[in-house]
C-alpha cells in the first residue's frame, strides 16, 4: 500500500502541474475560460490572483514530489511526512473550495479525491 500511495500522491502532483499551467500560463485561453466558466474580462481581472494561486498549486506538487522522492531513496518516515504535507494540503484546498462555493463541487473532488485516496493508502501502507 506505500507504493499504491506514493503513485496515488504522485499523479496528485500531476494534477496540480497541470492546474498551474491552467491559472498561470492558459488563463486567458478559450479552453480554460471554458473550464472555469469565465468570461475573457473577468479572467483579466482575476490574472494575478490566479497566477498566485497557480504557483500554490506547484509549490504543494514539489513538496509532494520531493517526499516521493525521498520515500524511495529510503527516507520513508521524511518522505511521508512531505507527502502528508503537500497531499493533505490539496485535500484540505478542495475542502475549502467546496466549501466556500459548493457549486464548484465538481473542481473539488477533481482537485482532491485522488491525493485524499493516496494519504489514505500511505496511513494504510505506514500501518502494515
Amino acid at each position: 500500500m506505500l507504493i499504491a500511495g506514493l503513485v496515488l500522491a504522485g499523479i496528485a502532483a500531476l494534477i496540480h502541474v497541470y492546474i498551474f499551467y491552467l491559472e498561470s500560463f492558459a488563463w486567458t485561453k478559450k479552453g480554460t475560460l471554458a473550464t472555469f466558466g469565465m468570461t475573457a474580462q473577468e479572467a483579466e481581472a482575476m490574472r494575478p490572483m490566479a497566477l498566485n494561486q497557480g504557483f500554490y498549486n506547484l509549490f504543494l506538487a514539489i513538496v509532494t514530489v520531493v517526499g516521493i522522492a525521498f520515500a524511495a531513496a529510503g527516507s520513508t518516515a521524511v518522505g511521508a511526512a512531505l507527502v502528508f504535507a503537500g497531499a493533505g494540503s490539496m485535500v484540505a484546498a478542495s475542502l475549502v473550495l467546496v466549501v466556500s462555493d459548493p457549486t464548484k463541487r465538481s473542481a473539488a473532488l477533481k482537485q482532491g479525491v485522488v491525493p485524499l485516496l493516496g494519504v489514505l493508502a500511505l496511513v494504510i501502507g505506514l500501518l502494515a
